[in-house]
């Protein structure tokens, strides 16, 4: 029997078994469901809905082929892709997962990027963002806002340096365009004015794309959300979590870190989110141990969200292996800027704290720390007012059509 059929016989038992585990446990399953659905309609939908639908418009009105011409002399020589890769890049810091995926493929059906330009690009844009490192987890789970600054050097750091080793992935091949020594505002406005000629569409015909394609883009996300919930409830209430986390252990033990942290750890291999929360309630391990393991779980980003990105390159001819390699590269990177930052980002700052006498960084902080109380609370009536919308944009083609 092939490679090929084994592979494909493994998979169809693991999926009978899972259709099995959603009929015995029921319960168990609905809880996940809604946990699932909470996440996706009180926080992801609405702090994600408006960079994509911003992003999309830009796109359209030919300001990404601007930027491009003024950024290529920097991203070509830093990362080896074009001068486009740097909204990638910023849309990716500042939203979070899978804002750079969903804007690298949309670039790539654009051939504005090359195959293997598009696989750089993926892998290095990615990122937690800082709403989700400052608010949920440093201040939310950890109740510490010092560090958050800590995670977020580290988390952004060590993805820069993914991008900069990435430029050397099939560094022979051909680029998209010529590389440009100094960026020119005349070549960049006759980009932006060719973008808009090329694209014909009125511009209701634009808005209503962008918020069309952008909420079923999140549609996809809050599917893989709650799908990777109830797959994670399933194995925890099935024990099998707990056989599978004796692997993490051992390697945990070669280290000397505390067994306790194995659990938490496996946890954010699956979900970044449950990770990191169970490794803020854990009480014995020392704080460098914990934020070691916590720098990893955001830098590897989970199996949820690499999912999400795997969806969305499916579309393309952009292959995911390249970025889920980028990924253990981020959470090594990440854990071990962690271990080399510990004293001057977060011990010093419990001495001498620089986010109480600095305004600038204390406001960094409370500002996403309210962005996400703000969302906790009417995150879920702009979900539903923007589905409806979409109801709406979709009745309205489809009585025009």
């Amino acid at each position: 029997m092939r490679m090929k059929d084994i592979r494909m016989l493994f998979m169809a038992l693991g999926l009978f078994i899972f259709a099995l585990c959603l009929i015995l446990f029921p319960k168990d399953v609905l809880e996940a469901s809604k946990s699932g659905v909470a996440m996706w309609s009180d926080s992801v939908f609405p702090s994600l809905l408006p960079f994509f639908i911003t992003a999309e418009l830009l796109i359209a009105f030919g300001v990404v082929s601007f930027l491009g011409v003024l950024l290529e002399p920097l991203m070509r020589p830093l990362f080896n892709v074009p001068g486009c890769g740097g909204f990638v890049w910023a849309m990716g810091l500042s939203s979070g997962f899978p804002s750079g995926a969903k804007f690298t493929v949309k670039l790539r059906k654009q051939n504005k990027l090359t195959k293997e330009e598009a696989e750089r690009l993926v892998s290095f844009t990615n990122s937690s963002s800082p709403l989700f490192i400052c608010g949920a987890v440093a201040v939310g789970f950890f109740q510490d806002a010092a560090f958050g600054l800590l995670l977020a050097v580290c988390h952004y750091g060590a993805n820069t340096l993914v991008g900069i080793f990435m430029r050397f992935y099939k560094k022979t091949s051909p680029p998209s365009s010529p590389t440009a020594s100094s960026a020119s505002l005349r070549t960049a406005f006759q980009a932006l004015k060719k973008e808009q000629e090329d694209d014909v569409r009125p511009l209701g015909k634009k808005i209503g794309d962008a918020v069309t394609t952008s909420i079923h883009t999140l549609f996809m996300i809050g599917g893989f959300i709650i799908l990777f919930s109830v797959l994670y409830r399933i194995l925890k209430v099935t024990g099998a979590i707990h056989f599978i986390a004796l692997l993490p252990a051992s390697v945990l033990s070669v280290f000397q870190f505390s067994p306790e942290l194995a659990f938490p750890w496996l946890s954010g291999f699956f979900e970044i989110t449950v990770g990191s929360k169970l490794i803020s309630d854990l009480t014995q391990p020392d704080m460098l141990e914990k934020g070691i393991i916590a720098s990893f779980v955001l830098g590897f980003s989970g199996f949820s969200v690499q999912a999400q990105v795997a969806s969305l390159l499916a579309e393309t001819d952009i292959r995911f292996g390249p970025f889920f390699a980028a990924r253990w590269m981020h959470g090594f990177l990440a854990a071990l800027l962690t271990y080399v930052l510990w004293e001057p980002l977060y011990i010093r700052q419990i001495d001498q704290p620089v986010l109480s006498t600095e305004p600038a960084a204390s406001f960094f902080v409370t500002s996403w720390q309210t962005i996400g109380t703000w969302l906790s609370i009417y995150g879920s009536y702009i979900t539903i007012g923007a589905l409806f919308l979409y109801l709406y944009i979709i009745h309205t083609k489809t009585f025009h059509s």
